[in-house]
């Protein structure tokens, strides 16, 4: 890229679009999520979009490079959430435990931070660790009110076979 061509902005932004594609043609097929693949490109398109909106602020792309951003740090967060859950599943509590402290890091104002909660939750008490227990279960609370682990009550919609982290309450 010519660091002084007078387009450079459109050419971030098509380099972030590039990689962004929200879904493939098998993803489209085989129903797969986009945050259960391989998350570099989502990687690659945000950096590429973050560059765009820091040395462009006041281009017209910096407004929906933005909205993009968004979108990619929420799907990088449920990715790692994915992750995570595969590492409850197969009892990794560690492995699991790292993972929701690298959202609530990395990801702090994404969709995905009260499912950290609820992990980290159920991880400790995998673990019989009842003060670090309590404690992200305060968080939850504070911060979440009326989660199901909170309220106890689960939505009999929202209860399908496939979620099995559910069970997890």
């Amino acid at each position: 890229l010519h660091p002084n061509h007078p387009n450079l902005d459109y050419a971030y932004y098509l380099k972030g679009l590039a990689t962004f594609n929200e879904r493939g043609i098998m993803e489209k097929y085989t129903k797969q999520e986009i945050n259960d693949r391989d998350p570099k490109t989502l990687r690659v398109s945000f950096n590429a979009f973050k560059e765009l909106v820091e040395r462009f602020p006041t281009s017209r792309y910096a407004k929906d490079s933005t909205q993009r951003m968004v979108y990619l740090v929420n799907t990088l967060a449920m990715h790692e959430m994915h992750v995570a859950r595969y590492y409850m599943q197969r009892k990794a509590y560690v492995a699991a435990l790292n993972r929701t402290r690298y959202v609530l890091e990395t990801y702090p104002n994404s969709s995905s931070v009260e499912d950290a909660l609820v992990t980290m939750i159920s991880a400790y008490d995998a673990m019989d660790m009842a003060d670090l227990k309590a404690d992200t279960l305060r968080i939850l609370k504070t911060n979440y009110p009326e989660n199901p682990m909170i309220t106890g009550k689960i939505n009999e919609d929202e209860k399908v076979w496939w979620k099995f982290w559910e069970s997890l309450y």
